[in-house]
């Protein structure tokens, strides 16, 4: 199998589930992938602009919640990282794609038993507490890129 990003399909867990990103354009689960689509339309510079920037986004919310900065963003399955977050409703609701590939990262925060969790593509970002295993997991902040400043 190829990449189109250059991971290494042999050092992923998934990669008896999967196709490969080069032979399915860039939609190894069915979704698209955010490292993909960039590389597509930009080459791997575009991809490490876009993660240099997300990061920083990113970071600049969670400073506003107290957290530890991310120093890095993975490649994750939404299938693993969408959680079903409380509505005041009492009703639950999911708010990523399980078949997307999004840029994520898991924070501790020193003393506490939470940790902050992060993930975005190009088109949004997602600012969630979750306890160990996902376990009671709290939305903070789910918007589109570009709508706060």
């Amino acid at each position: 199998m190829k990449t189109i990003c250059g991971l290494s399909c042999a050092e992923c867990d998934l990669n008896t589930t999967c196709c490969g990103c080069e032979a399915t354009g860039g939609m190894p689960f069915g979704g698209t992938c955010v490292a993909a689509e960039c590389i597509k339309r930009g080459g791997k510079e575009a991809y490490a602009a876009l993660k240099a920037e997300l990061l920083s986004e990113i970071n600049v919310l969670l400073s506003a919640y107290g957290a530890p900065a991310a120093t890095e963003l993975r490649e994750l399955l939404g299938k693993y990282v969408n959680l079903a977050y409380p509505l005041q409703s009492g009703e639950a609701a999911r708010f990523l794609d399980d078949r997307k590939i999004y840029l994520g990262a898991q924070i501790g925060k020193e003393g506490e038993d939470r940790c902050f969790g992060v993930l975005a593509d190009a088109d949004c970002i997602l600012l969630c507490t979750y306890g160990a295993g996902g376990a009671d997991p709290k939305l903070l902040l789910y918007q589109r890129r570009g709508s706060v400043k």
